[in-house]
C-alpha cells in the first residue's frame, strides 16, 4: 500500500482559506486561499490523467465490484483539491456504465472513456503480512490517440498505469516542458487470468525516464529491490517518493548515477483503515498538483508542504471504502491543520 498514513486523529486551527466540497469548513497552516478552479486558461485541463480502470472485487457491493484504479483516485483529487482535471479512461463494457465515473463528473472532472475490450479487475486481499493482489482479468493497452489535440499542451499530467496498459509511446505526448507523474507499481505488475499478480523488478522504462515526479511503494518493489540504484532509471533532477504505509516514506533526489538527495518524511495519521486502495494513487496525485499549482501550500515547497498536503490526501482516503474516501479541499485543511513537520 502506498501512501503516508497511520493510526489515531488530530483535528487543529491554523490560518488558511478555501472552498470544500460542501462537507463543512476548516483551516490549515499552509493552505491557500486558491478558489478551485474547473477549467484551464483556453478551456483545457491543467491536468491530464491516463489509465485504465480497474474493478476491485468487493463482495459488499451489489455489482460485486467498486470501480477505481490509479487513473479514478488520481482525477478524483486532483479535482477535488481544485485543478481543472482531463482523464483519459479505458474501460471495459461493464465498467463504462459504474456510477463512480458519475463521481468523477460531479467533481468537474472531464471524462473521456475509452472503450476496452478488456480491462483490469483484481481481487485484493489484505493479510496481516500485507496484501495479496489476484489478477482475474488484465488490461488492453490504451492508445494514445485518445487524447484530444487540444489536450496535449497540458502542463501536468498524471500517467496513471495500473496493469502495464500504458505502452511506452506515452511518455512522448507530454510536452517537453509539461509536469509529469507516474506511478510506478503500475508498470510493475505481470497479471495473468486468475493468478497471483507477478512482481517485475524496476528496470529502464521510457515512462519513468520521461516523469519528473515518481511514486512507488516499498511494497510493490519486494523485499530485494536496491532503493539506492533505483534514481539511476529517472532523469536528473527527477523525485522519487518510496511510501511506507504508516511509516511515511522516503524522498530521493535523482542524479547521474543514483540518488543525490535523500530524506525521510512522517505520515499524518488516520482516524481509522476501512479499505487501502488507493492511497498511493492519491498521494502522488496531490503531490503533483501542488507542484503544479503551489498556490495549494501557500507556495512553500522548500518547506516540502507538497509532501504534508499529499500525506493528508492518503491519510484520509483510508476511512471509507474505494473513492468514497477521496477527500473534499476542507477535509484535507482539517487534517493538514495538525500535522507534523517534514524532518
Amino acid at each position: 500500500m502506498m501512501g503516508g498514513a497511520g493510526n489515531g486523529r488530530g483535528e487543529g486551527n491554523g490560518k488558511g482559506e478555501g472552498r470544500g466540497e460542501g462537507r463543512g469548513e476548516g483551516k490549515g497552516e499552509g493552505w491557500s486561499t486558491m478558489a478551485g478552479k474547473r477549467n484551464g486558461r483556453d478551456g483545457s485541463p491543467q491536468v491530464v490523467v491516463v489509465g485504465a480502470a480497474a474493478r476491485d472485487i468487493a463482495p459488499d457491493d451489489p455489482r460485486g465490484w467498486r470501480l477505481g484504479g490509479g487513473v479514478a483516485y488520481s482525477a478524483l483529487t486532483t479535482a477535488r483539491l481544485g485543478l481543472a482535471t482531463g482523464a483519459i479512461v479505458g474501460v471495459d463494457r461493464e465498467a463504462a456504465t459504474a456510477d463512480e465515473l458519475d463521481l468523477l463528473r460531479d467533481a468537474g472532472v472531464d471524462v473521456r472513456i475509452v472503450p476496452l475490450e478488456r480491462s483490469p479487475v483484481f481481487d485484493n486481499v489484505e493479510t496481516p503480512e500485507g496484501r495479496i493482489q489476484l489478477g482475474h482479468v488484465p488490461s488492453d493497452p490504451l492508445p494514445t490517440d485518445a487524447v484530444p489535440d487540444d489536450w496535449r499542451a497540458a502542463p501536468a499530467w498524471i500517467l496513471a498505469a495500473v496493469a502495464d496498459e500504458l505502452p511506452a509511446a506515452w511518455a512522448d505526448v507530454p510536452s517537453r516542458t509539461a509536469l509529469v507523474g507516474a506511478g510506478w507499481q503500475g508498470l510493475l505488475r505481470e497479471v495473468i487470468g486468475g493468478e497471483r499478480v507477478r512482481r517485475r523488478a524496476p528496470g529502464p522504462s521510457p515512462i519513468i525516464a520521461r516523469a519528473d515526479v515518481v511514486g512507488v511503494s516499498r511494497d510493490d518493489l519486494g523485499p530485494d529491490a536496491p532503493v539506492r540504484e533505483l534514481c539511476r532509471f529517472l532523469h536528473r533532477d527527477a523525485t522519487l517518493v518510496l511510501t511506507q504505509g504508516d511509516q511515511g516514506g522516503l524522498v530521493m533526489s535523482a542524479g547521474p548515477d543514483g540518488a543525490t538527495a535523500m530524506y525521510r518524511y512522517p505520515a499524518i495519521p488516520s482516524a481509522g483503515i476501512v479499505d487501502p486502495t488507493g492511497a498511493g494513487d492519491v498521494f502522488l496525485a496531490a503531490l503533483v498538483a501542488a507542484r503544479a499549482e503551489p498556490r495549494l501550500v501557500g507556495g512553500r515547497l522548500g518547506q516540502r508542504f507538497d509532501l504534508r498536503l499529499a500525506a493528508a490526501v492518503a491519510s484520509l482516503v483510508l476511512e471509507d471504502r474505494g473513492l468514497l474516501g477521496v477527500p473534499d479541499r476542507s477535509a484535507v485543511r482539517r487534517r493538514m491543520a495538525p500535522g507534523r513537520q517534514v524532518v
